[in-house]
């Protein structure tokens, strides 16, 4: 049996090294069309969506970003339907990102599937690893919220500006500070 790639292990959700010569190509290409979409005339609607759907693993009709964005890989990242990120968004993906249909990211959101050991060694060593995130349909996060590794947040659900996203949060929510914890229910969720 042949060993796997550190790409394999990536996306197997293990620990690996970055050092892979595919991984390197993959951010390679990433970093190219990211650069292309946050140079570009940001009225080419056209163009960026393009790049986007050049870039990302899915880019659900009438969904908008608006530059400058920056990720890993793309690849990992999928937009729902009319989807929206304003300025300056960041999808360190290394392992999935799932952003629903209807959702509102303000300004600054950060979304960090990345890990490292807590033991010295491995971390010198260069080991890491990633856990997914999931941002259910009609979430709206605020300006500066960071979502952390292996987080799911449900539908409906609003994270105040500058919150800190550690745990699942339900749907139908609104959490708040850091971390973020559920100050109440929002209207209409039963």
């Amino acid at each position: 049996m042949t060993e796997r790639t550190m790409r394999e292990r990536m996306l197997a959700g293990e620990l690996y090294r970055a050092e892979d010569p595919q991984l390197a190509a993959d951010d390679a290409r990433a970093q190219a069309l990211t650069h292309r979409f946050n140079t570009m005339d940001p009225t080419d609607h056209e163009g960026l969506r393009a790049v986007l759907t050049e870039l990302l693993g899915g880019f659900g009709e009438g969904a908008y970003v608006r530059p400058p964005l920056r990720c890993d890989y793309g690849y990992q990242t999928t937009f729902g339907a009319r989807a929206f990120a304003n300025w300056g968004l960041v999808c360190n993906d290394v392992a999935t990102i799932t952003i629903g249909d209807d959702v509102q990211m303000g300004p600054g959101v950060q979304l960090l599937t990345s890990t490292h050991p807590l033991e010295p060694g491995p971390r010198r060593d260069k080991w890491e690893a990633a856990k997914p995130i999931v941002i259910g349909d009609n979430v709206w996060l605020g300006g500066g919220v960071i979502v952390c590794p292996g987080v799911t947040i449900g539908p409906d659900t609003v994270v105040g500006a500058g919150s800190v996203v550690v745990r699942d949060l339900p749907a139908g929510v609104l959490a708040v500070g850091t971390p973020a914890r559920i100050v109440r229910r929002l209207p209409g969720q039963d």
